[in-house]
């Protein structure tokens, strides 16, 4: 599995059990509708590592556990 879809794929889970719709997490991470919405897509294959720190901050988690498998 390539990171980019591991980064994903531990996105839109980690949103899912914290019960959190995309538009929310956007606000509490502070970071655009629409790049949350690429980022769990595969759209944003290379996010910063400012915008990992925002979600995970975000959801409460570390930004290991959004690229580790």
């Amino acid at each position: 599995m390539k990171k980019e879809n591991r980064i994903s794929e531990n996105i839109k889970k980690l949103r899912k059990a914290k019960k959190l719709s995309q538009d929310r997490l956007s606000k509490l991470a502070d970071v655009s509708y629409n790049s949350i919405v690429k980022l769990e897509n595969g759209g944003i294959t290379n996010p910063t590592i400012e915008t990992l720190q925002k979600i995970a901050k975000a959801l409460k988690v570390q930004v290991d556990d959004l690229i580790k498998k």
